[in-house]
């Protein structure tokens, strides 16, 4: 039995250097544009059987405004990023810079205090691994670019330090298709 799940990125909630660690901060107006502009393709997502988001402000506004009307998942909530939560990358390298260097270098570490990223992936994977078994059955979640790039590295079962290679950008939807631990990453229309 295979189920499908397209994962779209939330809209922005701010600019790219200016996103902040573990941020719940609301769709920009910037980022409601953009859900506006992109509508007319990712609405016919609305009729998958299934619709999830993650539990951040920006997620779960982005999902209502394509008329997904999706149930909050706590699973798919951003990584735990502790002390560093509310800082932006710049702020916390310039306090904090060897503590970058680790975390960045080892996805076993979490010098902030928080959630490694090799918890953070398996978390997300967990969260895919447990859908329901439904052939041919189609989802969609909506979700922090953080989440959908772990999404991504546990699926195609690559390294941690790949994470850090995948750019996911607002709005933008990846497939993903398979079951428990047999994840296939789909490219090309979903609908």
């Amino acid at each position: 039995m295979t189920v499908r799940i397209t994962l779209v990125a939330a809209a922005r909630s701010s600019a790219v250097l200016a996103e902040r660690f573990d941020d719940d901060r609301p769709l920009d107006y910037a980022g409601w544009h953009e859900v506006q502009l992109a509508a007319y393709a990712l609405v016919p997502l609305n009729t998958a059987e299934l619709r999830y988001c993650s539990p951040t402000a920006r997620s779960r506004a982005t999902g209502e405004a394509l008329g997904f009307a999706p149930i909050a998942q706590p699973a798919l909530r951003d990584c735990d990023m502790g002390r560093w939560r509310g800082y932006t990358l710049a702020e916390v390298a310039a306090l904090e810079p060897a503590a970058v260097d680790a975390w960045l270098a080892d996805p076993r570490s979490a010098p902030h205090g928080g959630e490694p990223l090799l918890a953070f992936i398996s978390r997300i994977g967990s969260w895919l691994d447990t859908r329901p078994p439904e052939d041919g059955g189609s989802m969609v979640a909506v979700a922090e670019p953080a989440v959908v790039r772990a999404a991504l590295v546990y699926a195609l079962k690559a390294p941690p330090s790949s994470y850090w290679n995948v750019d996911v950008r607002p709005l933008s939807t990846v497939t993903l298709a398979g079951r428990a631990g047999r994840w296939s990453l789909r490219l090309g229309t979903t609908v």
